[in-house]
């Protein structure tokens, strides 16, 4: 098959086209910028997501898309919701605009558990917009996709706003581990090679127009994972937390985001149809 990944570069999606490489299928990456891990055997190609000619010629003749480029740190979605709103909503109408165009097999699109939280900031408002869009266009278009919606991911490769990453790198720092969360966190953990397999195999048929959550198979207080970098260091750590930056993350689970349905507004005295059809007849 010939795949292309957009954010092939990045951490998730340079895994998932390690893995894909593996397999046989021909690979090609578009990015903003080439990482120093991709392989001779795959293509890359520099270029923007809301670069829309460019876009069209790096999407011909490809059977698959998968679609992580994103503006991917809910951290910094926090504070650029207009930066927000074009790479992670406008870039996947793009890329779904030119799917249909190109008769793209299927998008398979790199989604959240947030997206369907009431958490998340405008993060999740760009991952479940863009989710609404998919949906609209395989109902208006018959245009196939995959959603999958990720958990707490760690592993090789992450970048500095990654939850594990980050308390990481405190604890090689100093005596003190800075967590930016709540003492009573709770994360099902994924590790990204584990996620990167899943990714994989979403190429089945069996996974057309699904949606698919890619978590860790057990849940962790944070305070578990402390004691286990405890150990691997071989001391022990104090741990601060600071909550007042937790702003936009969940604690134990994303809350489940209802639709506000509203009030119904009474009218006291309203006009009636067949009365304001007749004004409009009257003044014909």
């Amino acid at each position: 098959m010939k795949i292309l990944i957009t954010g092939g570069s990045g951490f998730l999606g340079s895994h998932v086209a390690d893995e894909l490489t593996k397999r046989g299928h021909y690979v090609k990456i578009f990015d903003i910028k080439k990482a120093k891990w991709i392989r001779k055997n795959q293509k890359f190609i520099k270029g923007n997501i809301l670069d829309f000619k460019k876009l069209s010629k790096v999407m011909h003749k490809v059977d698959y898309i998968f679609h992580f480029a994103a503006l991917a740190s809910l951290d910094e979605a926090l504070f650029k919701p207009l930066e927000t709103v074009k790479n992670n909503i406008l870039g996947t109408v793009n890329i779904l605009e030119l799917a249909k165009k190109k008769k793209i097999k299927r998008v398979i699109y790199a989604s959240s558990i947030y997206s369907t939280s009431i958490q998340g900031g405008f993060y999740k408002c760009s991952k479940r917009a863009a989710e609404d869009y998919i949906e609209e266009y395989k109902k208006r278009y018959n245009l196939n996709f995959t959603i999958l919606r990720y958990g707490s991911l760690y592993g090789s490769r992450s970048g500095p706003d990654n939850g594990v990453n980050r308390i990481i790198k405190s604890a090689r720092n100093g005596k003190n581990i800075i967590y930016i969360g709540k003492k009573n966190a709770v994360r099902r953990y994924i590790h990204v090679s584990d996620a990167a397999k899943a990714s994989a195999n979403m190429i089945s048929d069996k996974y057309k127009n699904k949606y698919v959550n890619i978590v860790g198979n057990k849940s962790y207080r944070i305070t578990e994972l402390f004691k286990i970098i405890s150990k691997l260091f071989g001391k022990q750590f104090n741990v601060k937390y600071n909550p007042k930056k937790y702003a936009g993350h969940y604690a134990k689970n994303p809350k489940i985001f209802k639709i506000n349905q509203g009030l119904n507004y009474i009218f006291r005295n309203n006009i009636n149809l067949e009365a304001g059809v007749k004004q409009l007849i009257k003044k014909k």
